[in-house]
């Protein structure tokens, strides 16, 4: 789907007729008139997203509409049926690939190959233009992801690169072609993906995403097939606090665990002195499960797993905190 096909779907599904009732526990979305049933599905899975973006005690959410539509949510993999209705689950709900990645792909057929001497899974090619967009209702802004294609996007990495804030952690100083001939290895390997993360647009931040097995992490831990792994640079200084990074961090676990549903567990690598950095992935549910060495540093390995993101429900502002409000089921009782 392109850009315009995809703002113009969202602006048919924003025009849509949504009533709500029910409990704050159980809020109930009705279809007030009637609509196709994909675009009717969006709405009701925007408002439902709305819902629960920031709070944790939603237990379920009721849907009253006509039978095709309640059929979509069904096929999509966000509502289960209850009685002669479906309700949606927050957890299938945030797992529901089609609402937050543009061109969603279905899981690539396994066939292991060997790459240096380790075996893994036949990656897929890697994917072009935007690869996920969420809307962020407590900075009232649209964050996404996308690949590194359009023109200024190496010029703006190489002078990240060269900021001595950056730097200092990345060591990646350079020239343009240099960092040219850096970005092209990582487009034309299936193991990586390098994207950036932008707000309303705006590139703030690099994304090095890559699958553990083929990293150089792969072979300092049990990694399974899928385990992904990722590095960050925010490059825009404006982009810094908790606000925003309760926004892109959760955002791109998202989207990990979206783009491949076989991934369970992502592993990062920060270096083990960067103290501040560990503790926002300790507040954002990543727990330290090694220490490592690199020719290059010494570093912790810190995992989150698919479980505990969508159990505790991650997404949300403070859910990893020791004092956040106590979870409903994850499967309540019919």
């Amino acid at each position: 789907m392109t850009d315009i096909a995809r703002d113009e779907a969202r602006d048919e599904a924003r025009a849509v007729r949504l009533s709500l009732d029910g409990s704050s526990e159980s809020p109930v979305i009705r279809l007030v008139d009637p609509a196709p049933p994909e675009i009717a599905a969006e709405a009701i899975l925007a408002r439902a997203e709305a819902l629960t973006a920031e709070d944790t005690r939603v237990l379920r959410i009721g849907v009253d509409a006509d039978p095709g539509t309640a059929a979509r949510l069904l096929a999509l993999g966000a509502a289960r049926r209850i009685g002669a209705g479906v309700e949606i689950l927050p957890g299938l709900l945030w797992q529901c690939a089609i609402h937050w990645l543009p061109d969603p792909r279905p899981p690539f057929p396994e066939l292991v190959t060997v790459t240096d001497g380790r075996r893994h899974p036949l990656r897929p090619e890697t994917p072009a233009g935007a690869v996920y967009a969420r809307d962020i209702p407590w900075l009232g802004r649209r964050l996404n992801f996308r690949t590194m294609t359009e023109p200024g996007d190496i010029a703006l990495f190489s002078a990240w690169m060269n900021d001595p804030r950056v730097a200092e952690v990345w060591q990646e100083r350079g020239t343009l072609a240099e960092h040219q001939a850096y970005i092209a290895r990582l487009q034309a390997d299936p193991a990586s993906l390098p994207l950036l993360g932008c707000f309303d647009g705006a590139p703030f931040g690099y994304f090095e995403l890559y699958w553990a097995r083929e990293s150089r992490v792969g072979p300092l831990y049990e990694a399974g097939p899928y385990d992904r792994g990722w590095h960050v640079a925010i490059g825009d200084a404006a982009i810094r606090g908790r606000p925003y990074l309760s926004a892109w961090l959760p955002s791109l676990m998202h989207y990990l665990f979206l783009d491949e549903p076989r991934t369970q567990r992502i592993v990062g690598e920060p270096r083990a002195d960067h103290a501040q950095q560990i503790r926002n992935l300790h507040g954002s549910g990543f727990a330290t499960i090694a220490t490592i060495d690199f020719p290059h540093k010494r570093a912790a390995l810190v995992s989150l797993s698919r479980e505990h993101f969508v159990r505790d429900r991650l997404w949300v502002p403070g859910a990893a905190s020791a004092d956040a409000a106590p979870r409903p089921p994850a499967v309540p009782a019919t």
